[in-house]
């Protein structure tokens, strides 16, 4: 069989670069451009698409956590710690008092601490809807309690009404009182993130709250202020068979709030917003002049009794406070405060 020749390609020799000088100098540096730019221009296009994908998706993200957010505290009303953290960082509103916003964050604070109460110490199954209704009524009683807080606030500023440091920690010192003695710091707080759920800085905020509406609701009480006074005028001359019982009917007559009551056997360090503690600095049969409860909750005479090692007996006049519980409910009259979230009315029909 004939072979056939083989055909041998002829090698091409590589183009010899042309001499560059300084007229094709430019053209040169032109050719090399032109090499690298088919490698430049695509990776550049596909930068600035990753980039712009990115973004979306991120916005895209951002809004569907949003709605999440949006459903898990407005609609399901989730109280979990993770949504209470949440919303200590991103401060959203669970209503607003005259413009005034009430955070979301408190309300979970306090609501959270009457949860853990009554599902850890008071056993509630939380399931029943005995249970549930229970909630919707702490939950009713710790908004309006925030409203209220929010209410004094604003009226604290037109009044340049304050609560320092030193008053919230007086009342903690106060607290550490019990009937074994003095308690340290340390122990009371632990205590309290045991009992309440509260760390120190927001169980001194809580205090704080409740001390400046206090002292808005003493300063805005006028009558009530006017009425102690004439008490205490009436007490200062009055006849030895004259009772407390006989000038609190008497005042009775001019403003129906007054009260009279007495308080039987009591524990000396006994919670009764320091009626007790005003009762052991008396003489038997003493009277005091009128004190704030520390409460809040109105003025006070105290009249000692009897006492023994352990317990002591008191009467007394109460003039309660109204003013401040009247003005705020006509702010809820004239639709001044808004609720962002609904919760059921727990009043039997």
């Amino acid at each position: 069989m004939k072979k056939l020749p083989l055909k041998r390609r002829k090698k091409q020799e590589p183009a010899t670069p042309s001499r560059i000088t300084n007229e094709t100098v430019a053209e040169h540096r032109e050719r090399i451009l032109a090499g690298g730019r088919k490698f430049k221009y695509p990776h550049q296009y596909v930068k600035h698409r990753l980039v712009i994908n990115a973004i979306i998706i991120a916005l895209v993200t951002l809004v569907i956590v949003i709605v999440l957010a949006w459903i898990s505290l407005y609609r399901i009303q989730n109280t979990s710690n993770f949504m209470y953290r949440v919303t200590r960082v991103v401060p959203v509103p669970v209503a607003s008092v005259d413009g005034q916003m009430v955070r979301y964050s408190d309300y979970l604070m306090r609501y959270r601490s009457q949860e853990l109460w009554l599902s850890d110490k008071g056993q509630l199954g939380l399931s029943s809807a005995d249970d549930r209704r229970q909630l919707n009524f702490y939950k009713r009683q710790v908004l309006t309690g925030l409203e209220k807080d929010m209410y004094a606030k604003k009226l604290a500023d037109k009044l340049h009404i304050s609560v320092s440091d030193a008053d919230v920690q007086a009342v903690v010192d106060n607290n550490r009182h019990t009937a074994t003695g003095v308690i340290s710091q340390e122990v009371y707080d632990a205590s309290t993130k045991d009992t309440l759920g509260y760390s120190p800085s927001e169980y001194r905020y809580i205090i704080k709250q409740s001390l400046l509406r206090q002292k808005v609701s003493y300063a805005t009480d006028g009558q009530a202020k006017a009425i102690q006074q004439q008490i205490g005028q009436a007490i200062a001359t009055k006849k030895s068979s004259t009772s407390l019982d006989d000038i609190a009917t008497r005042f009775k007559k001019q403003y129906s709030g007054v009260m009279f009551g007495a308080s039987g056997l009591v524990p000396k360090n006994n919670q009764d917003g320091g009626l007790s503690k005003e009762a052991l600095s008396l003489k038997n049969g003493e009277i005091s002049p009128a004190i704030k409860s520390t409460t809040g909750d109105g003025y006070y005479f105290v009249q000692r009794l009897t006492a023994n090692d352990d317990q002591i007996s008191y009467q007394y006049i109460e003039v309660p406070l109204t003013k401040f519980n009247d003005e705020f409910a006509k702010v809820q009259k004239t639709q001044k405060i808004h609720e962002y979230i609904s919760i059921p009315d727990t009043k039997t029909k």
